[in-house]
């Protein structure tokens, strides 16, 4: 990988529970902090690197509760959309 790849922020909308059940329910994608990889990725920065910024710290950085982050890999795009509609239950 050359030139690197695209990565894509989004929030959900939803409380804690929410943000834990779409979190726990992703299959296809890895969990991790990290991010660039030949395997997609899906990171919750509130939960994994900036676990011990301070909340209003990360408000001030743009990064709530509810934000994630997706790396994509080389896995098929519609596998991946699937994988996230399932993950969302339809909300």
């Amino acid at each position: 990988m050359k030139l690197g790849g695209g990565i894509v922020s989004f929030e959900i909308d939803g409380n804690e529970m929410d943000v834990a059940k779409f979190h726990n329910q992703v299959r296809l994608f890895s969990i991790t902090s990290n991010l660039g990889d030949t395997r997609s990725i899906l990171t919750h920065p509130a939960s994994s690197a900036l676990a011990k910024t301070a909340p209003e710290l990360r408000a001030k950085l743009g990064v709530s509760s509810q934000l994630f982050r997706i790396s994509a890999g080389l896995e098929h795009a519609q596998d991946l959309i699937t994988d996230l509609d399932q993950a969302l239950g339809g909300w």
